[in-house]
C-alpha cells in the first residue's frame, strides 16, 4: 500500500507545475497564431501584450481610476493608447503618468475623454460596434494581400481606434470601412506606416 501511495503523493505535487506549463503552451500558441499574418515580429507581439497586461495591472492599483471612471489600454508595436472616460483633466493626466515607464513603450497617444463614464449598455453596444468594424475589415478585397487581422480595432463611447502597421492604401479603405459601420460617430487613427 504504501510503495503505490508514493507515486500518487508525487503526481498530486507535480500537479500545479503541469498546469503551468499548460498555460505557457497555451498562450504561446494563441500568440503563435495571432503572430502569423501580423506585420509585428512573434517578440513584439508578446511585448505588447505583457507591456498591456502590466499597464492595466498598474491602473487597476488606483481606486479612484478604476471604481469611478474607465480606463482602456490597447498596445500595438510599443504604441500605449489610453481610452475611455475620466471625470476631470486631472484624472486622465494620472492616468497617463500612471502607466508612463513601461520597457518597450515608444510612445503613449492618450485619447481619454473626459466625462461621466457611461453605463453597461453603453460598452456592450461598443463591444458590438468593434464587432462590426472587424467583420467589415474582413471584408476588404481591394486592397491585395490585405489581412483584416492586422488591424487593432478597439471602441469607446462610438470612437473607433485603429491601430496596425499598414500601407497608406490600406489606410483609407479601412478608414473607410470604419467610418461607414452603423453607429460610429469617429475613427481614430493611431496606424504606423510601413514603406511601399
Amino acid at each position: 500500500m504504501r510503495s503505490r501511495l508514493h507515486p500518487m503523493l508525487l503526481m498530486l505535487l507535480l500537479l500545479p507545475l503541469l498546469n503551468a506549463c499548460v498555460a505557457v503552451i497555451a498562450t504561446g500558441a494563441v500568440a503563435t497564431g495571432s503572430s502569423v499574418h501580423d506585420r509585428r515580429g512573434f517578440g513584439t507581439v508578446v511585448d505588447d501584450k505583457r507591456i498591456q497586461m502590466g499597464a492595466y495591472d498598474t491602473i487597476n492599483k488606483d481606486k479612484e481610476l478604476v471604481l469611478k471612471n474607465r480606463v482602456m489600454i490597447a498596445v500595438y508595436n510599443g504604441t500605449m493608447l489610453l481610452m475611455g472616460e475620466v471625470r476631470t483633466p486631472e484624472l486622465k493626466q494620472r492616468a497617463q503618468t500612471t502607466v508612463t515607464g513601461f520597457e518597450g513603450v515608444q510612445r503613449i497617444v492618450n485619447e481619454i475623454e473626459i466625462m461621466e463614464p457611461e453605463g453597461f449598455w453603453t460598452r456592450r453596444n461598443d463591444n458590438k460596434i468593434t464587432a462590426r468594424v472587424k467583420l467589415a475589415l474582413a471584408d476588404a478585397t481591394s486592397v491585395p494581400g490585405f489581412d483584416a487581422t492586422r488591424v487593432k480595432v478597439s471602441t469607446a463611447h462610438r470612437v473607433v481606434y485603429l491601430m496596425g502597421i499598414i500601407s497608406h492604401a490600406e489606410d483609407e479603405i479601412v478608414t473607410e470601412l470604419a467610418r461607414n459601420v452603423p453607429g460610429v460617430e469617429r475613427v481614430v487613427k493611431v496606424f504606423e506606416y510601413r514603406g511601399e
